[in-house]
């Protein structure tokens, strides 16, 4: 047997028994995860029907909360699977309907752990969009909500947090001891770029990385090297006299980087919120003679609604948009011409395999090795 079969197939060596919390925010995402375990599990010859174990945060009409989890879950290798992004989720409150905000389902999470302390062997959580990640550093009289939220994890006795693509992985910084696993799926992202754009050349003269900022680069500058082409990035121009909603404006983005006439180009980033930065971006690449312009975030949220990309795509501007399932999506994003998922699910379930036998996600998937056995098939072509 293999090292990866003995993960994927023998449970017998495993910590402890997998117990799968799928969170209401988070539903359809833990039954995919689900699949994969089970299926991996009656390979090895285990009868298991799921490691799923049904949970629930019901309110009082008063708005209050509680966790409840619905079957035992002692001695289990628990994980937690929230998206605290999910505003579709909602609950009554003084008989008016309410949106989740992320603050309550990290409020949930925290009950559903409260529920499972003491019982289950050991407590992990996946939080793909981390909770407060967006607010990573302090100016002036702020709060530092992600560092907080982690601390308070840890000492409720969580071991293990697995999320993917943080706006700020530093932010670990503030539990050194508690295990931290900052996930990044180009793989699923550069297989799902084969698979929907069928006349792509990957080619160095034909293909071209952009970094939409500083604070994106080390992302992008993967993708450069893996695919062995050229790199370049915008800088934010900022006013830094002026203050919007909290945030210094952008009053220009300056191209840094060779010619990309011709070419098409790929700009990844963690989030797409309003996306009137990405937008920018295409509009400036445009001028600059691009040929196709194809972005790619790990949350694609689109706070703003999506006329204003469907003009940019109807316009040439935007050529597709690729997106996790890690987060929430709207039917009407997932109807878009121009969108393109990204399914992590089977990443999601090789974390979980990897932890629950102490070993190495290298042990399982390697993703560089991944990435380079897709790379040569597609040059095969």
């Amino acid at each position: 047997m293999t090292a990866a079969s003995e993960v994927l197939f023998n449970q017998s060596s495993s910590v402890a028994p997998v117990g799968l919390v799928a969170t209401e925010s988070a539903i359809e995402l833990g039954q995919k995860i689900d699949n994969y375990l089970v299926n991996w599990a009656r390979k090895g010859g285990y009868d298991v029907d799921t490691v799923l174990i049904e949970s629930q945060c019901p309110r009082f009409s008063s708005g209050d909360g509680k966790g409840l989890i619905k079957s035992t879950v002692r001695g289990k290798d628990l994980y937690i699977l929230v998206d605290v992004g999910n505003y579709n989720c909602k609950y009554q409150m003084f008989s008016k309907e309410n949106s989740m905000s992320p603050d309550d389902h990290y409020q949930d999470l925290k009950r559903i752990i409260q529920a499972a302390s003491g019982k289950a062997y050991r407590i992990n959580v996946i939080m793909p969009t981390l909770y407060g990640g967006r607010q990573h550093r302090r100016n002036y009289r702020e709060s530092l909500d992600c560092a907080c939220a982690l601390q308070e994890l840890e000492a409720m006795g969580v071991s293990n947090i697995v999320t993917f693509d943080a706006h700020d992985p530093r932010v670990q910084n503030a539990v050194p001891l508690m295990g931290f696993d900052n996930v990044m799926p180009t793989y699923q992202v550069l297989k799902a770029i084969l698979r929907d754009i069928e006349d792509i050349d990957l080619s160095k003269e034909s293909f071209m990385i952009v970094s939409p900022d500083e604070g994106a680069l080390n992302r992008n500058m993967y993708y450069a090297s893996v695919l062995g082409v050229e790199l370049g990035m915008f800088y934010k121009r900022r006013d830094y006299s002026t203050i919007v909603n909290g945030r210094n404006p952008i009053v220009a983005h300056e191209y840094l980087g060779n010619s990309v006439e011709g070419k098409d180009i790929f700009i990844a980033d963690d989030i797409i919120s309003s996306g009137e930065s990405m937008l920018d971006l295409a509009y400036a690449l445009k001028k600059k003679k691009a040929r196709r312009i194809f972005a790619y975030a790990t949350y694609t949220i689109f706070t703003n609604g999506l006329e204003k990309f469907d003009k940019a795509y109807e316009d040439g501007f935007i050529d597709g948009v690729f997106g996790t399932n890690l987060t929430y999506r709207t039917p009407e994003l997932l109807g878009r011409k121009w969108f393109h998922e990204v399914d992590v699910s089977k990443y999601i379930a090789y974390f979980i395999a990897s932890i629950n036998h102490d070993v190495s996600i290298s042990t399982v998937i390697d993703p560089h090795e991944k990435i380079k056995l897709l790379l040569e098939k597609y040059n095969k072509k």
